[in-house]
C-alpha cells in the first residue's frame, strides 16, 4: 500500500489546493511576470478565501492579458468597466483598479532596480527564510519583512499590500519556507 504524502494542513481540503501547495506555493520564485501575477492574486484575496481566487486564476489570466504589466498599465476606463462586468473574477472596483495601479507602480520599480524580482528579495537579503513551524497555529500573519515590504511598497503606490498580504505574497513565491516541518515539501527548499 503507498503511503499518503504528509501535507500542509490548510492544502488537504480540494484538490485545487493540493496540486497548489505540492507544485508552487513556498517555490522560490524569481521571474518577474510570475511574481506580479501572484502579487495581484494576493491582493484580490483581501477578505477573501485563497482557494477562492484559485478557482478564478485562470479567469484572470484571461481577463488581464496573461498578467502583461506593461498592456495593464495602459488599460483605460473602458477596459476597468469590461472587467468589472466579468463574473469570473471578483468584480470589486478598488481592487480591479488596484491592479492597473500597481502594473505602473511595477514598471517604475523595475527601472529603478533591474528587476522586480532584484527589489523585492531583499526584503530577505536575497535568501529564503526556512522557518521550522510543527504547526500551522505556529505561522504568523506578517512578520518585520513583511511590515517593512508593505511600508515601501505603500510608499511606492501600491494599493493592496498591507502587511498580511505581504505576507502571503512572501509565502506564495517562496521567499519564506512556512511548510510545516512534517510536510514532504519542507526539506526541498
Amino acid at each position: 500500500m503507498k503511503e499518503e504524502k504528509k501535507r500542509c494542513p490548510w492544502s488537504i481540503s480540494d484538490p485545487l489546493y493540493i496540486k497548489y501547495h505540492d507544485e508552487e506555493w513556498g517555490v522560490p520564485l524569481h521571474d518577474d511576470k510570475k511574481i506580479f501575477e501572484f502579487l495581484i492574486l494576493e491582493g484580490a484575496q483581501a477578505g477573501l478565501s485563497w482557494l477562492t481566487v484559485l478557482k478564478k486564476r485562470e479567469s484572470y489570466r484571461k481577463a488581464f492579458d496573461g498578467f502583461d504589466y506593461k498592456k495593464i498599465a495602459k488599460y483605460d476606463n473602458n477596459k476597468i468597466k469590461t472587467l468589472i462586468e466579468n463574473p469570473g473574477i471578483i468584480r470589486n472596483r478598488l481592487k480591479i483598479n488596484s491592479v492597473v495601479i500597481n502594473a505602473m507602480a511595477f514598471i517604475k520599480v523595475q527601472e529603478e532596480f533591474g528587476s522586480f524580482n532584484s527589489y523585492i528579495w531583499q526584503f530577505v537579503n536575497n535568501n529564503p527564510i526556512k522557518n521550522k513551524w510543527s504547526s500551522m497555529t505556529q505561522v504568523p500573519s506578517h512578520t518585520n519583512e513583511s511590515d517593512r515590504m508593505s511600508k515601501d511598497l505603500l510608499k511606492r503606490g501600491f494599493k493592496f499590500v498591507g502587511s498580511t498580504i505581504c505576507y502571503s505574497h512572501m509565502q506564495a513565491t517562496g521567499m519564506v519556507n512556512d511548510h510545516i516541518t512534517s510536510c514532504f515539501r519542507y526539506k526541498q527548499f
